[in-house]
């Protein structure tokens, strides 16, 4: 993997491991295609993978993340897997670029 700050964003580095579909759409309407097989395939195999077994865990466990519970509720299981797996794609690329540890939102200083 290339470092973390040749990338704009976070939707730029999904994009790279192949997270994002391309978009359609006229006239300011956006409508998101399919994701592609282009990217880097072994790691989006991996983030795929992770957003999978989480997702499973979740809905034997009951959704505790009210993000994940609506776009579960929204949209088919794969799709909110993708969705889930790209969002991951991006908070990786933020610790990178910042150079910090994973902050659990839970653990997180509660907002005032």
């Amino acid at each position: 993997m290339p470092d973390a700050k040749l990338f704009r964003s976070g939707r730029d580095f999904a994009a790279w491991i192949g997270l994002t579909g391309k978009d359609h759409g006229t006239g300011g309407k956006h409508r998101p295609g399919r994701i592609s097989k282009q990217g880097d395939r072994v790691l989006r195999a991996l983030f795929i993978n992770g957003a999978s077994a989480h997702l499973r865990q979740q809905k034997a466990r009951g959704v505790s993340d009210p993000w994940l519970r609506d776009l579960l509720a929204r949209r088919p299981y794969k799709v909110a897997m993708v969705a889930f797996a790209a969002k991951t794609a991006r908070i990786i690329w933020a610790m990178l670029v910042k150079g910090e540890p994973y902050r659990d939102r839970a653990s997180a200083p509660a907002a005032a």
